[in-house]
């Protein structure tokens, strides 16, 4: 079965005539189109909803100074998203102002839609990621989270590509991939208050602690499933390491990378739909990504016998 890869992308385009063209455009490009009200732009994008970029007409204000405005805004919110401008004539940033043209990534009209395709390409789907690492991490972490929460039921949507870097909940993890054909980290997040309840038993012993050996718990369970798979004892050649930068009074996280990143949602919920869990899944190669040597490996039934992972029936 191969893995789709989408994105999620914020259409700021109010124009009747190209609506249906953008609409048309999207679905047969792996991506997600997502309009909102111009009202509720700026708390929409301070939330998470994992964008890849946003598609802005430069009609899309009411005249010239808002359709700046409201430009410099969203950068200025979340100036890791690229954001594609659709011009009336031309497809350049030719004529736009210097204190504006570092807002927008590149432009295209709709006279010559490939070129489209090609800014897509270049900001959005800049990374491969093959079909079998995606759809193996798909069934690693659904096995092991059902495994986990055997309660409850998960289901996991579409993996999709992302840029955004505001963090989901009040507690994530993180933990290094490293091989030969990757070097990067692998990060989950959901929020505290869905788990501390499905832990249960008295409220003056459920605390935060618990959440956090749950999460690390999962986490390296993952982490030892994908090793196993894709990596191996094939270690990586390189020590170098870059910063994170972490500021949790803005919810923001940045590996040091404007590389998009490889995003899963996986939803746990109960038969009543009562207690649900929502937990995203990351994994940022900000240090190494050749997955041209990547492969799965796999593993002889008889080598698991003798190693005891396996038993005979």
């Amino acid at each position: 079965m191969t893995q789709k890869l989408v994105s999620k992308v914020l259409v700021l385009d109010n124009s009747p005539a190209h609506s249906e063209r953008i609409k048309q455009f999207c679905d047969e490009n792996s991506l997600v189109a997502l309009k909102v009200r111009k009202n509720r732009l700026m708390s929409v994008l301070r939330s998470n909803i994992d964008l890849g970029a946003i598609l802005y007409a430069d009609n899309y204000g009411t005249s010239p100074e808002e359709n700046a405005e409201i430009a410099l805004r969203i950068h200025t919110i979340r100036p890791e998203l690229p954001i594609i401008l659709r011009r009336e004539s031309g497809a350049s940033l030719d004529g736009i102002g210097e204190a504006l043209r570092h807002v927008f990534c590149a432009a295209w009209n709709a006279e010559e839609i490939g070129r489209l395709k090609d800014i897509v390409d270049e900001y959005i789907f800049s990374l491969y990621f093959p079909c079998a690492l995606v759809r193996g991490i798909s069934e690693i972490t659904e096995n092991i989270l059902s495994a986990q929460f055997k309660e409850l039921t998960t289901r996991w949507d579409t993996p999709c590509i992302v840029r955004d870097k505001v963090i989901f909940g009040e507690v994530f993890s993180l933990i290094p991939l490293e091989s030969n054909w990757c070097r990067g980290y692998m990060m989950l997040q959901t929020e505290e208050g869905p788990l501390l309840d499905l832990l249960g038993g008295a409220e003056a012993e459920r605390n935060f602690r618990q959440v956090n050996n749950l999460l690390s718990e999962i986490t390296n369970l993952i982490w030892g499933a994908f090793k196993n798979r894709y990596i191996g004892d094939a270690a990586a050649g390189s020590s170098i390491q870059v910063p994170l930068v972490i500021n949790h009074k803005h919810k923001f996280i940045s590996f040091g990378t404007e590389n998009p990143q490889l995003c899963f949602l996986y939803t746990l919920s109960d038969e009543s739909g009562e207690k649900t869990i929502r937990l995203y899944q990351r994994f940022i190669f900000n240090l190494s990504w050749s997955p041209e040597d990547f492969s799965e490996i796999v593993h002889d039934t008889a080598e698991l016998v003798e190693s005891g992972e396996l038993e005979l029936f």
